[in-house]
């Protein structure tokens, strides 16, 4: 059967397009071989996991512990849904879980976690004051950046959970964080410092406690960063 094409798509174009996909499934791919997988799924639309109507962050928990949404859950220890206070009014949101976190089953355990807790704590708060998360639930092999298709299947759980803590401030740790929830491609040096809006709630962009590790003359900033988030919440 001869293949059909619109008037408004030249045979060009449709090449064109293909390409990118092919080529994007390409880099896909070779980033997984890179990170040490060398075998490949496609899973089905009735293997998908889908969020239900859940109100609470244990039952929320619960759910996500057998998705299967993409490769990660195939190298992963334990999803890390989050941690803290479920009422809390300042939420801090990183990147994806390392592997103390993989193992643990709960966010920002490792050395960042450990000077986010300093942080914290510096803000005269504890753990137990605020919620922590991810923006994925999964760690990527060998701690790699997540992918864009990774984030797209995980963003709407932390979306329900945001939902079910309903805090007044969240602040994104790093780049990916915060471009994620803003829909920006702006880099975090220039986001960072500034209050933004995520769907009504203030956020404040910051610099992830893994990049403080490697620049700690960079703590400076996060601190005045942390100073407004104490100044919004009148502490």
């Amino acid at each position: 059967m001869p293949l059909m094409t619109s008037p408004s798509l030249p045979m060009n174009t449709i090449n064109r397009d293909l390409k990118d996909v092919i080529d994007s499934v390409k880099a896909y791919i070779e980033l997984d071989r890179a990170s040490g997988i060398s075998e490949f799924f496609v899973d089905t639309p009735d293997t998908r996991y889908a969020i239900h109507n859940t109100s609470d962050l244990d039952s929320l928990k619960t759910e996500i512990s057998g998705c299967k949404r993409c490769s990660l859950h195939r190298t992963r220890h334990n999803t890390v849904l989050g941690a803290g206070n479920p009422k809390a009014e300042l939420m801090f949101i990183g990147e994806a879980p390392g592997e103390d976190e993989d193992l643990h089953g709960l966010p920002f355990v490792g050395r960042a976690g450990q000077l986010l807790t300093k942080i914290i704590e510096a803000m005269g708060l504890k753990r137990s004051d605020v919620y922590i998360a991810n923006i994925l639930k999964c760690r990527p092999p060998n701690n790699r950046p997540p992918l864009p298709a990774e984030i797209e299947e995980c963003e709407d759980i932390l979306k329900k959970q945001i939902g079910i803590i309903k805090p007044k401030i969240i602040c994104t740790l790093g780049k990916f964080a915060s471009q994620t929830l803003l829909r920006t491609e702006t880099t975090i040096s220039a986001l960072r410092g500034n209050f933004k809006e995520y769907n009504g709630i203030k956020l404040m962009p910051t610099f992830h406690p893994a990049y403080l590790l490697r620049n700690p003359a960079d703590k400076k900033l996060v601190w005045q960063d942390m100073k407004k988030i104490m100044k919004e919440l009148k502490r």
